[in-house]
């Protein structure tokens, strides 16, 4: 007669170590740790963790963000439309099942890019801004700080303002979102330096930062002899020759 697997009445296993293997086995599918049930196949949040076979195994968020990264890569390659998950799955090294259980979709995933890049860009304008009280080194800073986003390989500026999905609501949407952000962070200054009205100031700092995108964008794409440095200086003197013939209102009309 064929043992059965379970001792009757007794529930146990026939042989301790081979309840021990199943047990591990449902663990590591189920992903059930001291926080509870997870997604099957996806390691338990927060601290990497060390697989049985000894690699390091990447944490949620880890693993989103080399998604991101790998995601980044392929929109910027071959634009979105050209994109797959397939290919983007390949290029994280990891299976398509392992990417939909973090990311839904391919729109998902470059809305999570455009959101990344557009707050990076607004803390670099906000940075620019706030390093110093000159509004001459202020100017030249914000100007810096599109050029290095521009110049960035690892940045999204393509995806932010080069988009070829631009005709999807929810992307236009966040397009229009940061640009919108960068100009409120600038004309916030101007504002308070010479006592424009907000409608005036924003439409002053919508020029500025809409300049120094396109500057930025155009000296990217040409292969001249004008390093980034001359660019920037050049384009930040263009810029303050506009904005710095506005007196600040609290030195008397001078500035």
């Amino acid at each position: 007669m064929t043992r059965p697997l379970l001792t009757a009445g007794r529930g146990r296993w026939p042989h301790p170590y081979i309840g021990t293997a199943l047990l591990v086995l449902n663990w590591h599918y189920w992903g059930v740790g001291s926080g509870g049930m997870a997604v099957a196949g996806d390691p338990p949040q927060g601290p990497s963790h060390v697989s049985p076979q000894g690699r390091r195994r990447l944490s949620r968020d880890e693993r989103r963000s080399q998604l991101l990264d790998a995601a980044r890569e392929v929109f910027v390659a071959s634009g979105y439309h050209a994109a797959s998950m397939d290919t983007i799955a390949q290029q994280a090294g990891i299976s398509k099942p392992v990417l939909y259980q973090h990311f839904p979709g391919k729109l998902d995933l470059y809305l999570a890019l455009l959101d990344a890049g557009s707050e990076a860009l607004e803390v670099a304008v906000r940075a620019a801004l706030a390093s110093t009280d000159d509004n001459q080194a202020r100017v030249n800073a914000t100007i810096g700080a599109y050029f290095a986003f521009m110049a960035d390989p690892d940045s999204t500026f393509r995806l932010v303002f080069e988009s070829d999905l631009t005709a999807e609501p929810s992307v236009r949407e966040r397009v229009d979102a940061a640009t919108h952000a960068c100009a409120v962070a600038v004309s916030d200054v101007i504002a308070e330096d010479t006592r424009l009205d907000h409608e005036a100031a924003m439409l002053l700092a919508a020029g500025l930062t809409g300049a120094a995108q396109v500057a930025a964008r155009w000296w990217l794409t040409q292969d001249g002899e004008l390093s980034r440095s001359a660019a920037e200086e050049l384009v930040a003197s263009l810029a303050w020759r506009g904005i710095g013939g506005f007196p600040r209102a609290d030195v008397d009309g001078v500035d």
